[in-house]
C-alpha cells in the first residue's frame, strides 16, 4: 500500500534489457548497483544503523498499535532527514534525487500529512477496506513506507554484504572459473539449490517483487525497447536481484588489487585493476594505469617467453593476411587487440597458459570472436 509513491518515482524499480539495467533514467551494465552496494564501507553502514535506531520506536509503536504522538513524529522526521543526508553522497544512493526526498519529508510530516497519517492509522485499526485505504490515505501510507525503508536500510545492507561475502570472495580468487558455467557451479556450491523461502536460502528467493513487461523509450534511444520492469519492496532486495541477474549475463564483481574496491567485469578474465582513480596518487592516475606500470617488469621479462612467441607469430600471420587482401585493416586491428589481451592474460594466469591459450590464439579462433562481436 505505502509503496505507491516509491513505485511512481522508480526508487525501487529496475528495467532489465539484455545485459543492462535502467535505474533513475541511467543505463548501466547489469550488476552495477549491487557492485556499488558491496563497496559501502562497514563504517558507513554502522553510521546508518546508529542514526536510524531512533526510528525503531516509531516502527514498534506502529506494529503494537500504540498511539504515536507529535513529539515522536517530529523526532522521526529529523532522523529520516539525517539518514537521507548520509545517503546523498553514498553510491549507489547518490543516483537518487535526494532534494526531492528531503522535500517529501516536509510534505508527509506537514500538518496536513500528519493529520492524514493519524486518520490512516485509525482506518487500519477499524480494518477499513483495501479500496478505502488506497484511495484516501496516500500521504499517510507514504509516511509509513518511508519510515519503514529508512529504519531497516542499514541493517539489511549489513546482511547483504555478509550474505554475499563467501560468494564474492570465491569469485575473486585467481583460480576461480569466472565464465558463466563456472559461476553457475560456484553458485550451486555456495547457495542451496532448493526453491525455498526458508531462512537458510531466502536470499536467492523472492516473495515480494512485481514484474511487468513494458515498451519504453528512454532518453537517448532512437526506438522503443521491450523491457522487464521489476518493482521491489526494499533497496536490498533490488540490489540482490541486480547481482543475480548480472551473474546470468556473465557480469561479476572483482576486487581491485590497488584500491581494494569492487568493480564489475563482463568477461571471464581475471582483471586485477579497476578504472577508478588510485588513492593517494599525486599524479591522479587510475588503478589500471598504476597496475600496468607495476606489471611492466614482468611483461618485459616475458619478452622471450614461449607465450610471447605465440603472440608474435599470430601478429605476423594477421599482417600477412592483410597484405594478401584476405583481412581488412579494421578487423586485423581488433584481432591484434584480442591476441594481446590473451597473451597478457596467459602471462599472469598459468592455468590459462597451460590449457586454452594456444588454442584461443589460433587465427580462426580470434577471427571468430571478432565476427561474433560484429554480428
Amino acid at each position: 500500500m505505502g509503496e505507491g509513491m516509491l513505485m511512481k518515482r522508480g526508487i525501487l524499480t529496475l528495467d532489465f534489457w539484455k545485459d543492462t539495467i535502467t535505474y533513475q533514467k541511467r543505463i548501466m551494465p547489469t550488476g552495477s548497483l549491487a557492485c556499488a552496494a558491496l563497496n559501502i564501507s562497514d563504517d558507513a553502514i554502522e553510521n546508518l544503523i546508529t542514526i536510524s535506531r531512533k526510528l525503531e520506536s516509531f516502527g514498534n509503536m506502529l506494529a503494537l498499535g500504540t498511539k504515536i504522538d507529535n513529539a515522536m513524529l517530529t523526532s522521526s522526521k529529523n532522523t529520516a532527514v539525517r539518514v537521507l543526508e548520509a545517503l546523498r553522497t553514498l553510491p549507489p544512493f547518490d543516483l537518487l534525487d535526494m532534494d526531492f526526498y528531503l522535500a517529501e519529508m516536509e510534505r508527509v510530516f506537514s500538518r496536513t500529512g500528519i493529520k492524514e497519517f493519524k486518520a490512516y492509522i485509525e482506518a487500519l485499526v477499524r480494518t477499513a477496506s483495501k479500496d478505502e485505504l488506497l484511495n484516501n490515505y496516500c500521504t499517510g501510507q507514504a509516511l509509513v513506507a518511508y519510515m519503514h525503508e529508512l529504519e531497516q536500510l542499514g541493517r539489511t545492507l549489513q546482511i547483504f554484504k555478509t550474505s554475499m561475502a563467501a560468494f564474492v570472495s570465491r569469485l575473486d580468487e585467481d583460480h576461480t572459473d569466472r565464465s558463466p558455467d563456472g559461476m553457475a557451479m560456484l553458485f550451486a556450491e555456495i547457495f542451496p539449490p532448493e526453491m525455498s523461502l526458508q531462512e537458510e536460502n531466502k536470499w536467492t528467493s523472492y516473495a515480494n517483487v512485481t514484474l511487468q513487461y513494458v515498451s519504453v523509450q528512454h532518453e537517448g534511444m532512437s526506438t522503443p525497447r521491450l523491457v522487464k520492469r521489476a518493482h521491489y519492496a526494499s533497496f536490498v532486495g533490488m540490489f540482490r536481484s541486480d547481482f543475480f541477474e548480472g551473474l546470468c549475463q556473465g557480469h561479476a564483481p572483482k576486487k581491485c588489487r590497488i584500491c581494494g574496491k569492487w568493480f564489475l567485469t563482463d568477461n571471464a578474465y581475471h582483471t586485477k585493476y579497476c578504472g577508478g582513480f588510485a588513492p593517494d596518487d599525486p599524479m591522479g592516475r587510475t588503478c589500471r594505469q598504476i597496475g600496468n606500470l607495476k606489471g611492466r617488469e614482468q611483461r618485459e621479462l616475458a619478452a622471450d617467453h614461449p607465450l610471447k612467441q605465440i603472440y608474435e607469430r599470430r601478429l605476423n600471420s594477421i599482417n600477412k593476411s592483410v597484405k594478401r587482401g584476405t583481412l581488412d585493416q579494421a578487423t586485423a586491428n581488433r584481432m591484434k587487440k584480442i591476441a594481446k589481451d590473451r597473451m597478457l592474460r596467459a602471462i599472469s594466469d598459468p592455468e590459462y597458459a597451460q590449457t586454452d591459450y594456444e588454442k584461443e590464439m589460433e587465427q580462426e579462433a580470434i577471427l571468430a570472436e571478432v565476427t561474433a562481436e560484429c554480428g
